[in-house]
């Protein structure tokens, strides 16, 4: 194993050719493509990711510890499958469509602006979350911790308040249609 400190990585393919398996600490990569390459045991120091495509990624057993994505695309990357020990993501302006966080504890990370469409965040910790700007459409909030979580800037989340922990959650008067449809009643 490598280990990479204060590197900057820019313009570069990934995706037929690995990132090396090693540490990568303080390091920040720029407009890189990673869509359907393998990130698989590379660990992930505080970090910064900016402007790079993630699509598809495999991640099984990566670390990433205090990382930062901006404007990334991220699509159908399964976080569940990260070595989930000292997990912190910030996320801003991202798309995350089809992404999964099942089981995921998300309590450390942040989720600003960002597209979750089709997203999986089913049995995760979002407790205390403030997810200003973000898109949950069709997203998956199912057996989810969400105690305290801010919704009042978010937009498109459907979530069943038998199914989720919801106790000192924040939403804004126009998003609460956006947990009654679980009753199928009538809102005008």
């Amino acid at each position: 194993m490598i280990i990479v400190e204060d590197e900057i990585f820019e313009k570069q393919d990934f995706s037929k050719k690995r990132l090396p398996k090693g540490d990568y600490e303080y390091c920040t990569f720029i407009n890189c493509n990673f869509a359907e390459g393998l990130l698989s045991e590379v660990k992930f120091l505080e970090c910064d990711f900016e402007d790079c495509n993630l699509s598809a990624a495999n991640v099984m057993h990566s670390s990433f510890q205090d990382v930062n994505f901006k404007n990334c695309k991220m699509l159908g990357v399964h976080f569940n499958n990260c070595n989930l020990f000292g997990f912190a993501v910030k996320l801003n302006n991202c798309n995350l469509e089809n992404a999964s966080f099942y089981q995921v504890n998300l309590q450390n990370s942040e989720i600003i602006a960002t597209k979750c469409l089709h997203a999986d965040f089913t049995e995760a910790n979002l407790s205390g979350m403030n997810l200003d700007g973000c898109e949950f459409l069709r997203a998956t909030f199912q057996y989810s911790i969400l105690n305290k979580t801010d919704f009042r800037k978010a937009r498109g989340y459907n979530i069943n308040l038998e199914q989720n922990k919801i106790k000192g959650a924040l939403f804004a008067l126009e998003g609460v249609s956006g947990l009654l449809t679980t009753y199928q009643i009538i809102i005008e």
